[in-house]
C-alpha cells in the first residue's frame, strides 16, 4: 500500500440545536467546508478524484447523496463524483478510511472525505420514521436496545457511577472552555455565514457569522449532580451525554505523487484504520477493540500515542475505554469532546481527525489515535502520524 497523507482538515463550528447554524440548508453548510478545505490546501477542485461523505440521517434535506449535492451547490466541478456512506456515528471516519484505501491502492491520487449532520433540520432517527428495520429475524438473535440503554449497561459492567460520569462531564466542559480561551480551535474552524432564525426556526432576514462552538456550558459538579437522569437509566444526564448539534467537516487526502504534483504540504500520514463490529445490544463498546486493532496494525503501544480523540457519545463510553486501555488521562480529549462541543453525528469522525491533527501540530506530538462508538454495534479507529 502506498503512503497516504492528510494535506488539509477543516471543520465548521458546532452549532447548538436551533441556534447559529440552523438557518442553513445542510448542503450549504457542508459545501462551505468543502470549499474552504480546498482553498486552505491551495488545491484546484478538479484535482480531487472522488469525494466520500458521511451522514447518518440520509432523508429529506440530507438525502440524494448529500456529499455531492453540497459540492455542486458550491459550483465545483460536476465531473468529480461523490458517495455518501452510513456507518452511524462513525460515518465520516469510515469515509476517511475508505478514502485512504482508494489512495493507498492506487485507485485515486486525491480524495476528499467529509461529513455532515444538521440535527436541527433533520432529527436523528427521522429516517426510521416509517418503522425500524429490526424485524422478527433480527430479534431472534439480538434484543433491540437504544444507545441510552447501551451506555447504562456499559456503566454497570465497568462499575461506573453517576459521580464518575458527572466528573467526566465537568472535565469535558472545563477543557473545551479552556481550549477556546487559548485559541486552540481557531486554525481548524471555518467561520460560517448563516441566516439568523427566530424561536420557531424561521429566517429573520438578518445574517451572522458563526465562528465558535456553541455547546460550551460553564458548570459545577453541584449543578451537574442536580440534573435529572436520561429517561430509562440513572447514570447519564444532559451534562454527561453528547449534545444534539449541527456541523460539518472535511479532510483532504493525497498520495506522495499528488503532494509533489500540486505542491501540497503533507501534514500527517495515515498509519492504520479500521471498522469493527461489537455486540449490538450494549452497542457502544466499539472504541475498545478498534483501538487495540489499529495499535496492533501500527506496531504501537498506548504510551506511544501523544493525543487521543475518543468520542464522548456518553461519559461511560470513554470511561470504560480508559479502564481497558489505561492511557494517560491528560492525553484523552485534551480539548474536551462531544459533551461540551456537540456531536453532529455524521460529521464527528472527520471533526475528531481534524482536531487530532491540529493538536499534534500545536504540541509537536507524533501519533494521534481517533476512535468512536457507533449505533448498531460498530467501532471506528484511526492512527495518524504527524510529518
Amino acid at each position: 500500500m502506498r503512503d497516504v497523507f492528510i494535506v488539509e482538515a477543516a471543520r465548521s463550528p458546532i452549532g447548538k440545536r436551533g441556534k447559529g447554524l440552523a438557518g442553513l440548508m445542510p448542503a450549504d453548510l457542508l459545501g462551505a467546508v468543502q470549499a474552504a478545505a480546498l482553498q486552505r490546501a491551495k488545491l484546484p477542485a478538479d484535482a480531487v478524484g472522488q469525494l466520500i461523505g458521511g451522514c447518518v440521517s440520509q432523508i429529506n434535506q440530507q438525502s440524494f447523496n448529500i456529499a455531492r449535492i453540497a459540492w455542486l451547490s458550491q459550483g465545483l466541478p460536476m465531473e468529480i463524483a461523490a458517495t455518501t456512506v452510513d456507518s452511524q456515528c462513525g460515518s465520516s471516519q469510515q469515509a476517511t478510511s475508505l478514502a485512504a484505501a482508494m489512495i493507498g491502492s492506487g485507485m485515486e491520487e486525491v480524495v476528499m472525505s467529509c461529513g455532515l449532520e444538521m440535527m436541527s433540520r433533520v432529527p436523528l432517527g427521522s429516517n426510521m420514521a416509517g418503522g425500524a428495520p429490526m424485524g422478527a429475524s433480527y430479534m431472534s438473535h439480538y434484543q433491540p436496545t437504544s444507545q441510552f440503554m447501551g451506555a447504562a449497561m456499559i456503566a454497570n459492567e465497568y462499575q461506573i457511577t453517576r459521580a464518575d460520569t458527572d466528573a467526566f462531564g465537568l472535565r469535558s466542559q472545563q477543557r473545551a472552555i479552556a481550549a477556546w480561551e487559548r485559541g486552540d480551535f481557531v486554525r481548524e474552524v471555518v467561520p460560517i455565514d448563516a441566516p439568523v432564525v427566530d424561536k420557531e426556526g424561521k429566517p429573520t432576514g438578518a445574517k451572522a457569522t458563526i465562528n465558535k462552538d456553541e455547546g460550551l456550558r460553564p458548570t459545577t459538579l453541584e449543578a451537574l449532580a442536580a440534573l435529572d437522569p436520561v429517561p430509562g437509566q440513572e447514570i447519564h444526564t444532559a451534562g454527561s451525554s453528547s449534545q444534539v448539534s449541527d456541523g460539518a467537516a472535511a479532510v483532504i487526502l493525497a498520495s506522495a505523487d499528488a503532494v509533489k504534483k500540486y505542491n501540497l504540504t503533507p501534514r500527517a500520514r495515515i498509519v492504520a484504520t479500521t471498522l469493527v463490529g461489537v455486540d449490538p445490544v450494549t452497542m457502544l463498546k466499539g472504541p475498545i477493540p478498534a483501538s487495540r486493532k489499529v495499535l496492533k496494525q501500527a506496531g504501537l503501544k498506548v504510551d506511544d500515542i501523544a493525543t487521543f480523540e475518543v468520542n464522548e457519545a456518553f461519559a461511560s463510553v470513554v470511561l470504560a475505554w480508559e479502564k481497558e486501555l489505561h492511557p494517560d488521562p491528560e492525553r484523552v480529549n485534551p480539548q474536551g469532546g462531544a459533551i461540551a462541543l456537540g456531536h453532529p453525528t455524521g460529521s464527528t469522525g472527520a471533526r475528531l481527525i481534524t482536531t487530532a491533527l491540529h493538536t499534534l501540530e500545536r504540541t509537536k506530538g507524533k501519533y494521534g489515535l481517533i476512535a468512536m462508538c457507533c449505533g448498531g454495534g460498530l467501532g471506528t479507529g484511526t492512527i495518524i502520524e504527524r510529518v
